[in-house]
């Protein structure tokens, strides 16, 4: 069964009652609290907020998440865990999520790919070999990362000798930072702190 809800400018005093007072509203409010912690929530704790006195009344609630979340396209279930409730994924969904995040994981960039994407943010459009020059290494590796990743994009030729290609960033670099133009780019330090790369600083404040 499908449950409205409705708004509630303010969360203390009469409004907070008078939307609680029906009883989809309060499994509503009790499935966003225990879904947003993190920890299993003690049911004396819920009851105080939602003024619940009586312990058969909150029992109810419970029982009808329950069977909600027993049916077979659910994919979390309400877990009863170190005396208090929690919302858990069911252990059948684990492969699925365990597969989702090691290729989460696999995608993050590595120390070499971050340097070479920092050097072509902020020097775009800028060649192999200058990227390669300021790093101190070869960077077709690092390159060929940001490429399959769509954070980067070839931009052009430079018109010397070879004709090299340009190094630019892409709208998916943008995607991944969320910014919306490069004019929002963040210094170099912050786009340092927020790999966590403190310990290889250097490059950053050469850049710099």
């Amino acid at each position: 069964m499908k449950t409205t809800l409705t708004a509630v400018p303010k969360t203390t005093g009469k409004e907070k009652k008078l939307y609680l007072a029906a009883p989809s509203d309060q499994m509503a409010v009790v499935e966003s609290l225990l879904f947003v912690s993190r920890e299993p929530v003690a049911p004396e704790k819920i009851m105080n907020y939602l003024e619940i006195l009586d312990i058969s009344e909150f029992d109810q609630i419970i029982s009808r998440l329950d069977e909600v979340y027993k049916q077979d396209n659910r994919g979390i279930f309400l877990k009863r865990t170190g005396g208090g409730l929690q919302l858990a994924t069911k252990p059948r969904m684990h492969p699925f999520l365990k597969d989702f995040f090691s290729m989460k994981t696999s995608s993050r960039l590595t120390i070499p790919s971050l340097e070479t994407l920092a050097i072509i943010a902020y020097r775009q459009p800028v060649t192999l070999a200058e990227i390669s020059d300021l790093r101190g290494v070869n960077s077709v590796g690092p390159v060929k990362n940001l490429l399959q990743k769509k954070l980067i994009k070839i931009s052009g030729r430079k018109k010397v000798p070879g004709n090299p290609a340009l190094y630019s960033t892409s709208k998916e670099f943008l995607l991944y930072f969320g910014l919306d133009d490069l004019s929002g780019l963040p210094s170099l330090e912050e786009l340092t702190e927020m790999f966590e790369e403190k310990e290889q600083p250097s490059l950053f404040k050469e850049l710099a």
